[in-house]
């Protein structure tokens, strides 16, 4: 049943983010086909005009009209695309969230270890990330479908209810969100009906009526999975009359729109209420009709759980009798299975932490301890995996020993982390920065040839223009800077041995410059 979703964009606004928008509000609609064509449209637009924020906004938009027209393996090529944009930008907030939907998209297709091990690493993320901004309840929100898609309607009721409440009431945001725990709550009721928690389940119809009043209420025109989340949930406290008539206006236009999910849901709110009012042959028609729309077989049992209760209460007997007594048996199984799947999520979030742990070991042997760079270890790792496009930069401070020798090693230190400083600053996320030892540096660079110049060159100018009588009086520093890119067939030894050639090419010549 999983549609409803926080419409919250990860990336700062782009110059064109109000294209991208329309995007998002096809997909909040229910529109989703729609969505899917007119992202395809504005992406390769704002692409051409070098927009990457709205860009990914638009990416994102289509992952999930992905998800809500169920072509999984396609949202998950989606969701990789963003999960390595998210990581090359260092978002942390749009990286937790995309491993969430990952998470979610696994989980629908059947491979629940590598989805809880998605939805662990996220969990794990979000403890890092500052609470309270609009996009840390955005990715919040999508830990809750991932939860939900594993049928841990706890975790994702307890994530759910902390984004209803981030918002102010009245807000389209919270709205949003209270959409969003409307349908969870709906969902976990119909789930707890069929293993016998009744009195539970009611509870969390009711509760589910009372949040989504303020989409029918304001929306009404714009939002039908609002209308069509009220209908079932009216019907499941016992208004049928009402909600029979709000589900027979609701079917045909909702099919003719394309709005599949809302439909699969309104057919199901609508055979209910028919059952209710002992017009048992119509109810089955609505039933048949929700079992066809629904893409996967999680979703499924629901409409088969009331087609069992159909065919029980239209010929009583032993045969529709052992086969409502099935459909419970496997029903009670799957909730069975669904408690283990918290022990599974907590083995994830263990090994979650060991992985963490191991890399920050990793990151700490492979980091200088005076700059905080890489180390030497740091930069053979690069060197033996040098691949695509790459400049590597050989930096050496000139005449470092006479500023130890004149100025003492305390100041001497204090240049190499200045210099460490400029180094890093002048790196993207892609790039990396190592001390070689010494006064000896290097950087790896993920751009082609003239722009690493360029770099280069832009290093050597802060440097200069650094006022360096701030660290000690008379204090003059400058920088030696060889280049090479890495050209087809070459290793990463031929790499550094052109570099370091360059390099002596610039002492010799007079220092305080750059050869490439």
């Amino acid at each position: 049943m999983t549609e409803a979703r926080l419409p919250i964009p990860l990336w700062p606004f782009g110059p064109h983010h109000d294209l991208a928008l329309q995007v998002h509000e096809l997909t909040v609609h229910g529109r989703n086909s729609e969505a899917l064509e007119l992202a395809d449209r504005l992406e390769h637009v704002v692409a051409i005009l070098g927009d990457d924020r709205s860009a990914g906004m638009i990416r994102q938009g289509r992952l999930y009209a992905l998800i809500s027209l169920g072509r999984l393996h396609e949202a998950l090529e989606e969701a990789d695309r963003l999960l390595q944009m998210h990581r090359a930008a260092g978002t942390r907030t749009g990286e937790a969230k995309i491993l969430a939907d990952t998470a979610e998209i696994l989980i629908k297709l059947g491979l629940l270890d590598e989805g809880l091990h998605h939805l662990a690493s996220a969990l794990r993320l979000m403890e890092t990330i500052p609470r309270g901004n609009v996009r840390y309840i955005s990715a919040m929100s999508s830990v809750s479908e991932a939860a939900r898609a594993a049928e841990l309607y706890e975790l994702a009721d307890e994530v759910s209810a902390f984004a209803v409440e981030s918002f102010s009431p009245g807000t389209d945001q919270r709205a949003a969100a209270e959409l969003q725990r409307a349908e969870l709550l709906l969902e976990w009721g119909l789930r707890l009906e069929h293993v016998g928690l009744v009195e539970e389940a009611n509870v969390r119809f009711a509760r589910s009526v009372s949040l989504v009043r303020y989409w029918v209420q304001n929306h009404f025109h714009d939002a039908p999975l609002a209308t069509v989340l009220y209908t079932l949930g009216l019907v499941k406290i016992g208004a049928v009359d009402q909600a029979l008539v709000l589900a027979d206006s609701l079917v045909v236009p909702l099919r003719t729109n394309g709005h599949e999910h809302e439909a699969r849901l309104a057919h199901l709110a609508y055979g209910i209420a028919l059952r209710c009012t002992g017009r048992l042959r119509e109810a089955r028609r609505e039933f048949l009709a929700a079992d066809e729309l629904a893409p996967l077989s999680p979703q499924r049992l629901i409409f088969q759980y009331e087609l069992a209760l159909l065919a029980a209460a239209e010929l009583p007997g032993d045969s529709t009798g052992a086969l409502l007594n099935a459909v419970r048996a496997h029903a009670r199984h799957l909730w069975r299975l669904r408690l283990e799947r918290r022990s599974m999520l907590q083995q994830a979030r263990r090994r979650v932490d060991l992985e963490a742990a191991r890399a920050r070991a990793d990151r700490v042997a492979a980091s200088d301890a005076l700059t905080g760079l890489g180390n030497r270890r740091q930069f053979d790792r690069q060197l033996a995996g040098v691949a695509g496009t790459l400049v590597l930069l050989l930096v050496d401070i000139d005449h470092f020993k006479g500023i130890n020798d004149r100025f003492s090693h305390i100041v001497g230190d204090r240049v190499l982390r200045e210099i460490a400083a400029i180094l890093r600053s002048h790196c993207r996320p892609e790039d990396t920065a190592v001390r070689l030892g010494g006064d000896e540096f290097a950087l790896f660079l993920r751009t082609d040839l003239p722009t690493a110049a360029r770099i280069g060159e832009r290093i050597l100018n802060v440097v200069t223009a650094r006022d360096w009588n701030q660290l000690a009086f008379g204090l003059h520093v400058t920088l030696s800077i060889g280049v090479a890119a890495l050209d087809d067939g070459m290793d990463g030894r031929e790499l550094y041995d052109l570099a370091d050639r360059n390099l002596y090419t610039a002492k010799r010549t007079g220092r305080d410059r750059l050869a490439a």
